[in-house]
């Protein structure tokens, strides 16, 4: 399958109307076409199926390329998946991509794949980190993101609990970043982090909390009570 043919599939699955109230909604010029994530979940199952891992790494990097939001948010859903044996070249495409991020929507779809990438392969957060450093917010907030399964475990295993600490590392710096973006990619990290590690969320609020912005200290406390 062509990328070519895969927007025109997609094009096939729009519904009328809906690619002008995307628009409107994410305020990042580019083409909509109006398909659903529902009918984008199926199609891009359908094509992980069928194709080989290279025809599925070519076909998400065209799809990419495309710009098209659907062409991108199939992209990343074409890579995330839990087994992919070998998977260096999905992580690179992944991490190509992230100088492109420009709309939560799309970034949260890729990095969702890049999640699975690092679970496999932990040691990879040494090139997370530095997207740290990036003058671009948007890779910054990436590296928030993908970091998101390490806060889901009660029982966290060693290099588990070492990639937690780590990126509370990074968010206690983030505090003092006025963005948005940042300030509520940091909230969304403790939030989680709160209903497994609650003990660990407080102690971080309670030095750092201070500086963050009063929306992103109330939803990283959301689940804390009093």
């Amino acid at each position: 399958m062509t990328p070519e043919h895969a927007i025109e599939t997609l094009k096939a699955q729009a519904e009328p109307g809906r690619a002008e109230g995307m628009a409107d909604y994410h305020k990042v010029p580019r083409t909509y076409l109006g398909v659903t994530n529902p009918v984008l979940n199926d199609l891009t199952k359908e094509w992980r199926q069928s194709l080989s891992l290279e025809d599925r790494i070519a076909l998400a990097d065209g799809l990419w390329q495309s710009n098209v939001f659907e062409g991108r948010v199939a992209a990343a859903k074409l890579l995330t998946q839990a087994r992919i044996n070998p998977d260096q070249a999905a992580w690179d495409l992944i991490t190509s991509w992230l100088p492109d991020l420009d709309s939560w929507a799309i970034a949260d779809h890729a990095m969702t794949a890049g999640q699975k990438r690092l679970i496999a392969a932990p040691s990879r957060i040494d090139q997370v980190e530095a997207w740290t450093k990036s003058d671009n917010h948007w890779t910054r907030r990436a590296a928030m993101v993908i970091t998101l399964p390490f806060t889901k475990s009660n029982n966290p295993k060693p290099v588990e609990l070492e990639i937690r600490e780590r990126v509370l590392g990074w968010a206690a710096t983030y505090v003092q970043d006025p963005e948005w973006f940042i300030q509520k990619s940091v909230a969304w990290w403790l939030r989680d982090l709160s209903k497994h590690a609650p003990d660990r969320t407080r102690a971080f609020m309670n030095e750092n909390g201070k500086h963050m912005k009063r929306f992103a200290r109330k939803e990283a406390e959301k689940y804390l009570g009093e």
